[in-house]
């Protein structure tokens, strides 16, 4: 069943455009509710709870609003924790005991697009079928429980210090210090502006922070994970050992080394996945994606790693991870998910996981990701028609344009097209070990997908 909200992370969009609105927020906040507590209209069933989160985009106010009304009337507790990462929603849920955590968040997006988006009681983002079945709900008539059963809210003041707590749990290496280790971490503005510095620093680091004043229009901008030149400068200018970079919801990270070199989410994966295998901790298959550099398969080989591949988004490398048994996996954007320290990516523990192995091999950052030396890869993002997406993709004349890029490649690269589950985009990756010929054909392929788009 095709679902009309839901995309790979969630229902996301233009803040005051369908379905980015209030309405839509409260009636998805009601039908969320009431998959969770179908039988509580007169509150004989049993009481159901969710914990509420957001970053700090100013248009969370609104939406934190609507989704608590929504949840109440469908007879659903909410706690309330304010602007918080979002893997530390799927962390409070868990301590809570809450039936579900939600996360207003578009993570990477600018300030004036938002998103709304589910963990269920245990941590793990939600199964597709329940997100379709609440979708279905979506489409019935909106009814308030019983005066009696309506949902309560408060506030969680606890919550940061609860989460840094459990980060600083996560850091497993002998006297768990990071003292003399000297670093920038950049926050995005977002949601983990007022407890990355932290962690860190109660480590023993000695911490640098930017992009950590948020103004609610101010999250990504020239900041955090997608945008690392300001990270780069200022861990040069500062003689720092590292730069961590966040994204504005907090469950991705990217790093700078010490010489201003960028470490992507492939190269901090195979870090963490070495360091398991030399403590003997490894367990599983490593599970990338199709967008994951072919240089991270070449280097988990050569270790003696089994890699795999699953699709796109990280709730599909973790369904990956735990139908085989494994417990590391990732993205390039720096997503990573560590199934062995918590239940979702958390660019702060990942963060950590790389810090470690650091400390526990005695090498720097540049030492230990050298061994993956990233292929070319060319990525170019053509915005579409959302609805024309699917179309443009199963055109001949792509196809054709698909046809004679590989033929160029000779086998010693690969093409991935695929529409993004968050963005009106189709993005075109291009890979191979002839840089030239790389970037020519994503442009072939890219200037394709505008043909069709502009038709």
């Amino acid at each position: 069943m095709t679902r009309r909200y839901f995309g790979t992370d969630g229902v996301r969009g233009r803040v005051g455009e369908w379905p980015m609105t209030p309405d839509f927020a409260l009636r998805l906040g009601w039908a969320a509710g009431r998959e969770l507590a179908p039988n509580g209209d007169n509150g004989s069933g049993p009481r159901a709870s969710v914990v509420i989160g957001k970053d700090t985009r100013l248009s969370g106010y609104m939406f934190e609003s609507a989704l608590e009304a929504g949840f109440a009337a469908a007879g659903v507790d909410v706690l309330l924790v304010g602007p918080m990462p979002t893997p530390a929603i799927a962390y409070l849920t868990r301590t809570f005991h809450a039936d579900a955590g939600v996360v207003i968040s578009a993570s990477h997006n600018p300030f004036d697009d938002n998103g709304v988006k589910f963990f269920s009681g245990r941590g793990d983002k939600l199964p597709d079928a329940v997100e379709t079945a609440i979708e279905a709900r979506l489409e019935q008539p909106l009814t308030c429980v019983a005066p009696a059963a309506l949902g309560r809210a408060r506030r969680i003041e606890s919550a940061a210090g609860r989460y840094v707590e459990f980060c600083k749990s996560t850091f497993r290496v002998q006297q768990a210090s990071l003292a003399g280790v000297r670093m920038v971490v950049d926050c995005a503005h977002g949601a983990a502006y007022h407890v990355a510095p932290h962690v860190f620093s109660e480590l023993g680091a000695e911490v640098h922070a930017i992009g950590a004043e948020p103004d609610g229009l101010n999250i990504n901008r020239n900041v955090g994970s997608t945008h690392l030149d300001a990270l780069v400068a200022e861990v040069r200018a500062r003689g720092a050992d590292l730069g961590i970079a966040l994204d504005g919801d907090g469950d991705r990270c990217l790093f700078v080394d010490h010489c201003g070199e960028i470490v992507d989410g492939d190269q901090a994966l195979y870090v963490i996945a070495r360091d398991r295998q030399a403590c003997g901790a490894l367990q599983g298959p490593v599970v990338g994606t199709q967008m994951s550099n072919l240089a991270l398969a070449l280097a988990c080989e050569k270790a003696g790693i089994t890699f795999e591949r699953a699709q796109v988004g990280d709730r599909y490398v973790h369904e990956r991870l735990v139908a085989r048994g494994g417990l590391l996996g990732g993205e390039s954007s720096g997503h990573i998910l560590c199934l062995d320290r918590t239940t979702t990516g958390d660019g702060i523990v990942s963060a950590l996981q790389v810090l470690a192995a650091m400390r526990r091999q005695a090498c720097t950052l540049q030492e230990l990701a050298a061994e993956v030396d990233r292929c070319p890869q060319q990525l170019i993002n053509v915005r579409v028609q959302k609805d024309r997406a699917s179309i443009i993709l199963e055109h001949e004349s792509l196809a054709s344009a698909v046809t004679e890029v590989e033929a160029q490649l000779a086998g010693r690269g690969r093409v991935l097209l695929r529409a993004s589950g968050t963005e009106p985009l189709i993005r075109v990756m291009v890979e191979g070990l002839d840089i030239e010929a790389v970037a020519a054909g994503a442009e072939r392929i890219a200037e394709a997908v505008r043909t069709l788009a502009e038709a």
